[in-house]
């Protein structure tokens, strides 16, 4: 193993024949499987907010989670302390829940080598100093205010961590990983004749810290966050009533990541309370639409070299040409399916079963010209949609002139706009634009992207 994948070896004195002993544990009652999923966190994370530091902090979370598997049966359970004893316990505890005739052997573990490593920082920001941190975060708050008079409030956000895991399974699989993340983010308020607009941007990923160099510096993301807030100011309320929608790229992707992305994970079609459940082979979207999941792109917050199963990632093609190919699965659902693996299993920590769940979402480009958006719609006034992901709503913001040519928009609409979710919304698309971007859905670590896209009833010619 590389030095860094030594991580829980040298700092606890964990060995494999440790190792061994607890999954023998683990499988003490019965079971099919059993793994092992140590985790160790270090975090920081700073905000600002009028101008002041409001909070500094850094934490450490550190522990165990032992699950066993029995057909459809899940028996978990984990531990904070990693003292042989607790760990034991821990294994027990778990084999009693997954308790069952069925009876197999360990096999004697083999580390797995990582065939990539999509994300060689070797300093993670996590490291650094917190002056170093400090500073980036200041530059923005300043940029920010700087931009215009109109901008009253903001607040900038930086948060970091690095995570080590170590995946060990009955199946002798034996993986760790070293997986860096770091994300800056400025919100700001922008006020005029006691009207009020937000704006909020960002960016980061799987990087150093020098990542907020050049391009991507802090003032980049004050700006776009304080002109977003400003340019709304000058906009009116849209209109009410179905229309035709152009979405641009980048945060419409949560569009995709909501609306499809998460009723293609294996868990709900395998309980059959997704409105793809059963559906593969079949069209459920126009065919423009060929969307994947990608865990394999350098640097993403989304992308993973395995994933908490110690699965490695992949691109996993999930509808082509508006047909439906597959689902997200993990280890579990992958079973009960009788389906492939795709290195979709997630963890929302050490205490959490893993379940099937996306990684890099998009929908590959298409051929139109995005110059053609103006023509494609007679409603002109909504240029810029997105789902908010917990309450299915349209929020309609004015249009990013900058990126095409709005010249002939009367004003800019300003949301919330409130729409139902049509069940068929995909399969509505009459144009796919060739271009994307990638926007990150933060507090779950995927990312989502979209491309220029029209959503349009289809006219008879």
């Amino acid at each position: 193993m590389a030095q860094a994948d030594r991580f829980f070896f040298d700092r606890y004195g964990l060995t494999e024949n440790d190792l061994e002993k607890y999954l023998a544990a683990a499988l003490s009652d019965g079971g099919e499987y059993t793994d092992l999923y140590f985790e160790y966190t270090s975090t920081s994370s700073i905000l600002v907010d009028e101008s002041l530091v409001k909070t500094a902090t850094e934490g450490i979370s550190l522990g165990c989670g032992i699950r066993v598997l029995a057909g459809e049966q899940t028996g978990y359970a984990y531990t904070d302390d990693l003292a042989p004893a607790k760990i034991i316990e821990a294994a027990k505890v778990a084999a009693h829940i997954a308790s069952g005739p069925a009876r197999v052997s360990t096999v004697g573990l083999s580390a797995v080598e990582a065939l990539h490593n999509f994300y060689p920082v070797a300093h993670p920001p996590v490291d650094r100093e917190l002056a170093e941190k400090l500073e980036l975060v200041q530059r923005a708050d300043r940029a920010a205010r700087a931009y215009d008079a109109r901008v009253k409030q903001v607040r900038v956000g930086y948060a970091d961590q690095v995570r080590h895991v170590l995946v060990a399974g009955s199946d002798g699989r034996l993986v760790t990983d070293f997986q860096p993340l770091v994300r800056l983010n400025v919100s700001t308020i922008a006020q005029s004749n006691g009207k009020s607009q937000t704006g909020s941007y960002g960016g980061g990923g799987r990087v150093p810290l020098e990542f907020f160099q050049g391009e991507r510096s802090p003032e980049h993301y004050a700006k776009e966050s304080a002109r977003q807030a400003v340019v709304q100011l000058g906009a009116r309320e849209a209109p009410a009533g179905e229309m035709e929608v152009v979405l641009g790229p980048g945060w419409p992707g949560i569009l995709l990541h909501e609306a499809v992305g998460h009723g293609l994970e294996a868990d709900f079609n395998r309980k059959g309370i997704s409105a793809f459940s059963g559906r593969i082979g079949q069209r459920v979207a126009s065919e423009l639409c060929t969307v994947v999941d990608d865990g394999t792109i350098p640097d993403r917050r989304g992308s993973l070299n395995v994933d908490d199963e110690g699965e490695p990632t992949q691109k996993t093609g999930l509808i082509e040409n508006g047909i439906l190919r597959g689902y997200l699965q993990d280890r579990l659902s992958a079973g009960v399916m009788r389906s492939t693996r795709t290195g979709n299993g997630r963890r929302e920590s050490y205490e959490h079963i893993p379940m099937p769940r996306m990684t890099n979402t998009y929908m590959l480009s298409g051929r139109d010209d995005p110059g053609e958006i103006l023509r494609l719609i007679e409603v002109k006034r909504i240029s810029y949609a997105f789902l908010v992901p917990a309450v299915i709503l349209f929020l309609v913001q004015h249009p990013r002139a900058k990126e095409t040519d709005f010249a002939s928009l009367d004003f800019g609409p300003a949301g919330p706009f409130v729409a139902g979710l049509p069940a068929n919304l995909m399969e509505k698309l009459t144009g796919l634009f060739d271009r994307l971007r990638f926007y990150e859905i933060v507090e779950i670590e995927v990312a989502a992207s979209h491309h220029d896209l029209a959503l349009a009833p289809r006219r008879e010619k």
